[in-house]
């Protein structure tokens, strides 16, 4: 097959893209996400009582618990397929994968399987996430040194 050939096959196998769609789709689904949140929340703060400080950790935790439940119960790639991006809210999107790689690991052990394979996606967003803060964090200190 030389490149011609190569070339033509690609496109032809390339995904079209509905890219309106798909931006629509995951605002929708983000949205939906965040008003879900923002319901635990007020539940949280107004039905239980609870100080927004207080309650603020609680939410982040019942979404991570059901997004944790609903990738163990092959539910959330299916929200996925059609939320897209949608359902990348840093929350939701890190405790699935955490939750898929200790899934996808868990015939090799709690060991070598799971305490090792958990963070392999995770452990990529966490790494980018603390070099990508402290270089943030020098650039904003040189430059109030020099305001």
């Amino acid at each position: 097959m030389d490149r011609k050939e190569y070339d033509q096959m690609a496109d032809e196998l390339q995904p079209t893209g509905h890219k309106v769609k798909n931006g629509f789709n995951a605002f929708l689904y983000g949205g939906i996400m965040g008003v879900i949140a923002q319901g635990v929340l007020d539940f949280y703060m107004n039905i239980l009582d609870v100080s927004e400080k207080d309650a603020t950790p609680m939410m982040v935790i019942t979404l991570v618990f059901v997004a944790c439940l609903l990738t163990g119960l092959g539910l959330y790639d299916n929200i996925a397929k059609h939320a897209g991006a949608g359902t990348f809210i840093p929350i939701t999107g890190f405790a699935n994968s955490m939750t898929s790689s200790a899934l996808d690991s868990k015939t090799e052990g709690l060991i070598m399987g799971i305490g090792s394979n958990m963070f392999k996606l995770g452990g990529t967003v966490i790494t980018y996430g603390i070099v990508s803060a402290s270089l943030l964090g020098v650039i904003r200190y040189v430059i109030a040194l020099l305001w």
